[in-house]
């Protein structure tokens, strides 16, 4: 195997935290792995089998020019589930029709952070005209009060890893296979919660593959809200989420799998590719 056939993986200029774990999982696993310089593609990588890990904006900077095929959760998805597992009515509009709201909703793109994703009181409260335009899509929900927050990074239909993210909606990070454990102990001896969190996934990606297919590689948030109920979050780009304190060789195997080369993508994949702009330069 040369060199050009060593598969990279890029991450995004201003590595975060889970930047750095992937820089050393993928060094272990005999990966090339370099922090991009600028928001450009790096001349030396072109024609090589990449792998990128960044925000949506560093995808789009960068995603055509490297052949790269981009896997996000439809727009749509979590309108799809079944409402005992949203736990709240969630509808897809366009930002005019958000806007005319009078009514206390949280809204928020579905994939893209064009505006702070929040409870907003009416959609007066909604970034205007002058900043979006209406027919920006949407997702707009009940408001719901999540106690606890999980994420799970899936990979064909399986829970690979996760961690907790927020309780009573305050950054709170804990490894999901040792929350609950008592110090020193493994993650056999994890407490309840890991097993509702791992049981509540499962019933979700069940659903998912009947109602609201997912790509082969996604991330998923969970929550249990304030009245005790196990309800869906979001799903969001694997190769664009923050891991938390979930194991990065994990982390690492479904970033790799929902950011490589378009070539290599299963057809099963492909209604899932995100939709790269041509960056003129």
């Amino acid at each position: 195997m040369t060199t050009t056939d060593v598969p990279v993986l890029l991450l995004a200029p201003r590595i975060n935290e889970t930047g750095l774990q992937l820089r050393t999982a993928a060094g272990r696993r005999g990966l090339r792995a370099c922090v991009a310089t600028s928001w450009q593609a790096p001349r030396e990588l072109l024609g090589a089998p990449v792998h990128v890990y960044g925000g949506p904006l560093f995808g789009d900077a960068v995603g055509r020019e490297l052949g790269l095929g981009l896997l996000e959760p439809a727009a749509d998805w979590l309108t799809r589930l079944p409402l005992p597992l949203t736990g709240r009515r969630v509808t897809c509009a366009t930002l005019a029709e958000a806007r005319r709201l009078r009514r206390p909703a949280f809204v928020k793109p579905p994939a893209d952070k064009l505006f702070a994703a929040r409870v907003y009181p009416d959609g007066s409260a909604l970034p205007g005209p002058e900043v979006l335009e209406g027919d920006t899509a949407v997702l707009v929900s009940e408001v719901a009060r999540f106690a606890v927050e999980y994420r799970l990074f899936v990979l064909d239909g399986t829970v690979r890893t996760g961690s907790r993210y927020a309780v009573d909606g305050e950054l709170s990070v804990a490894p999901l296979e040792t929350i609950g454990a008592p110090e020193g102990e493994t993650a056999r001896a994890a407490d309840g919660e890991t097993a509702e969190v791992l049981a509540f996934g499962r019933e979700v990606l069940a659903a998912s593959a009947s109602d609201a297919p997912l790509p082969s590689a996604a991330v998923v948030d969970v929550g249990r809200t304030e009245n005790g109920r196990w309800a869906v979050v979001e799903a969001n780009a694997a190769w664009a989420s923050g891991g938390y304190a979930a194991a990065p060789e994990a982390v690492l195997e479904t970033v790799l799998r929902s950011s490589g080369p378009d070539a290599q993508l299963t057809t099963t994949d492909r209604p899932f590719l995100r939709d790269l702009p041509e960056v003129v330069r």
